[in-house]
């Protein structure tokens, strides 16, 4: 069961391009109290899911005032997390960011990203993280978000730079209903896969990026385990995309729509 603060709650104002914050977080008590300072600037309702962490994350978050905490009773993973931030935001929002915990996204390039939401409403807005050519970002940022671009390419999802990066902005209730069944890091990129068939655009934003210098940064990156689980969800994506294609053309012509490209 998820607990939420009752500290000042942010009320929206209008019914009309509404945002709120979404920041997942699992043992980042060094950083998250920093990240949630520095959103709280755009003066937005801010949802903090706190992933089961085992560390002193909630600690260090609970007397901030204005904000939402929703605590899971174990790890269920990135994906599940941001799920749990829709489902609270959705309740007055239209539109949620989602900002990662670690520290390496300024909340002040939201406005760019809103920007961009607004002018396309339905799409989903992510942030493209400039700067990642550094000799300070280890190479397996560097090869992970590479490797991401093509596979999401390959399975019908989109064509971008960074198919990794948590700064977005999602359209709501169009996100919720997108069926995605990862539930850890490989949410983002199945997302993106599925809002694509579905001719949900995505569009990238430059943003900044501040990666701490070696052994500072606060990653659950596993290498192999966390390459078995997208070799495994993108696989899945591609037999979904070759045994789905010939139904979504019976059902595209039946219903008229030929011309609509979902793969």
């Amino acid at each position: 069961m998820s607990h939420a603060t009752q500290n000042n709650r942010v009320q929206f104002k209008s019914k009309k391009e509404k945002f709120a914050i979404v920041i997942p977080t699992y043992n980042h008590h060094r950083k998250v109290r920093d990240v949630i300072q520095s959103a709280l600037s755009l003066k937005l309702p801010i949802f903090v899911i706190d992933d089961g962490s085992l560390d002193l994350t909630h600690e260090k978050i609970k007397d901030i005032p204005g904000i939402h905490i929703i605590r899971h009773k174990k790890n269920l993973g990135k994906g599940a997390a941001i799920m749990t931030g829709f489902a609270e935001a959705a309740r007055n929002a239209d539109w949620v960011i989602t900002i990662d915990a670690d520290g390496q996204h300024d909340p002040g390039d939201a406005s760019k990203l809103m920007k961009a939401a607004i002018k396309a409403p339905g799409a989903i807005i992510v942030g493209m993280r400039m700067g990642m050519d550094g000799a300070h970002v280890h190479w397996t940022s560097r090869f992970g978000r590479q490797f991401s671009n093509f596979w999401v390419w390959i399975s019908g999802g989109p064509k971008l730079c960074d198919s990794q990066s948590g700064f977005r902005i999602y359209p709501l209730p169009e996100s919720m209903n997108l069926d995605v069944k990862s539930k850890r890091f490989e949410f983002e990129v199945e997302i993106l896969v599925l809002a694509n068939r579905l001719r949900i655009p995505v569009i990238e934003v430059p943003v900044n990026v501040n990666y701490d210098p070696a052994g500072e940064r606060i990653s659950h990156f596993r290498p192999w385990m966390d390459f078995f689980r997208n070799t495994r969800t993108f696989s899945r994506l591609i037999v979904e995309r070759i045994l789905l294609k010939p139904f979504f053309k019976r059902r595209k012509k039946k219903a008229g729509y030929e011309k609509l490209n979902f793969f």
